[in-house]
């Protein structure tokens, strides 16, 4: 293999190996989320984002990861994982005021990007920013192992995948998912979008889809949010490592233990399209059509410029402070990251 492509492909890894669920899930979600949006929250969306494409949500999903990496964005790292301190496969629960780092994670930046992308005083960049979080996070809330503290979210349980050495974090994330659909552009993406469409809609997840929004209010982003973790949480003991970590660490885990799991990752990308589109839908009707025209009207240009914007929270609404345990140590170890390299290679 020549060594310029050996670099690209290096470089095509590493790229892949650090965004939750992948590139390929994350567009996956805003697909499905798009076919369900009204009429009038698609075009606020579009409008937010300055895209009147069809790929609107999708073409800016793993934007956050993208941020995350760099020097400015390093800050939101905390914000696209929970640590459920459980002990799985034993238990496995997720408790918002013992999880919650001091730093924020995903559900505190749901609440926090809630408020923000309704505020109509924030400027349009940060206005983006917040939509740009939440098509993202809301999408991270739904992978198992994002909700979970143990080995780092499966980050530190070493594992083999279909010939490849790397870790069960990252098979989650990425591989596997892949591996069902055979790439990861958008047209990958839109075409896994509309078989999970056809499920919602009409085929085996019909039955299923109004329980997956029952009770969302974004007058609560934190008890839905934490529901949301909790559900997916619930996974790590049932079917991610329903035997126990060692139990994957010998051997490979294709075709077996992928086949036992295939299903769940794509229940779950559904759940995280189907909750996001709903989510929007609540925020514009609750929070941006109902917001108050006439005082608004009022305002005079001038003034309007005046109101000072809501400082930009960073941090949400961190849990109170106390000692780090284990698992907050070892996301200290990792910069706050969610993810590691994803580095993979043949298996010996």
């Amino acid at each position: 293999m020549a060594p310029v492509f050996n670099s690209l492909l290096l470089s095509w890894a590493l790229t892949k190996g650090v965004a939750a669920w992948g590139s390929l899930g994350h567009a996956t979600v805003a697909y499905v989320a798009q076919n369900y949006l009204t009429s009038d929250t698609a075009a606020w969306a579009q409008g937010v984002l300055n895209d009147t494409t069809t790929s609107y949500l999708a073409n800016i999903a793993s934007w956050a990861d993208q941020y995350r990496a760099t020097t400015a964005g390093k800050w939101s790292a905390p914000f696209h994982f929970i640590d459920a301190e459980d002990d799985p496969p034993t238990t496995c629960d997720v408790d918002y005021d013992r999880d919650c780092g001091d730093t924020g994670c995903s559900i505190s930046a749901i609440l926090n990007y809630t408020q923000r992308v309704s505020d109509g005083r924030l400027s349009v960049d940060h206005t983006e920013e917040a939509l740009k979080f939440l098509v993202h996070i809301i999408g991270d809330l739904t992978q198992p192992l994002h909700d979970e503290a143990y080995e780092v979210g499966g980050n530190d349980i070493a594992v083999t995948f279909n010939g490849y050495s790397d870790n069960l974090h990252s098979d989650w994330d990425t591989y596997m998912p892949e591996q069902l659909i055979g790439g990861y552009s958008l047209s990958d993406a839109q075409s896994w979008a509309n078989s999970l469409i056809e499920d919602i809609t009409s085929g085996q997840y019909k039955s299923m889809a109004t329980d997956w929004i029952d009770g969302d209010t974004t007058s609560d982003p934190v008890t839905t949010a934490t529901r949301w973790a909790s559900d997916a949480n619930a996974f790590v003991c049932t079917v991610v490592m329903p035997n126990g970590s060692a139990a994957l660490q010998t051997g490979d885990l294709y075709p077996d233990y992928y086949n036992s799991v295939i299903g769940t990752i794509e229940l779950q990308i559904a759940k995280g399209g189907y909750r996001l589109g709903n989510w929007l839908n609540l925020i514009y009707s609750s929070g941006i059509a109902k917001r108050d025209l006439n005082a608004e009207d009022q305002l005079q240009s001038r003034d309007r410029d005046t109101l000072p914007e809501p400082e930009l929270v960073s941090r949400d609404i961190p849990a109170a402070s106390r000692s780090l345990s284990r698992a907050q140590l070892a996301r200290e170890a990792m910069g706050g990251s969610c993810c590691s390299s994803g580095k993979r290679k043949h298996a010996p």
